[in-house]
């Protein structure tokens, strides 16, 4: 499999894992900063990441992070519902 690097010259795998990327990027841009990173700091990194991808990778990864925000969205949706049923 190949690998891309971030700008600190960490690994990351692409084997399809959103949440290796995610990983790596906060652990890279978040915590590396000590939380002091803004939104540049994270869409530059981002960027650079994808820059490094071919368009089947960033494919995968862009259907990857939609059905992974879709589901986060509908149980967003559900724990509100919850919440108002239950007043």
């Amino acid at each position: 499999m190949r690998t891309i690097k971030t700008t600190t010259g960490a690994s990351i795998t692409l084997d399809g894992d959103l949440l290796a990327v995610m990983e790596t990027l906060y652990r890279e841009v978040t915590a590396r900063r000590e939380l002091r990173r803004s939104f540049e700091d994270m869409t530059s990194e981002i960027t650079h990441l994808i820059d490094q991808m071919d368009d089947a990778e960033r494919r995968a990864y862009l259907l990857e992070s939609l059905f992974l925000n879709t589901v986060r969205y509908e149980n967003d949706k559900l724990e509100a519902y919850m919440r108002k049923i239950s007043k």
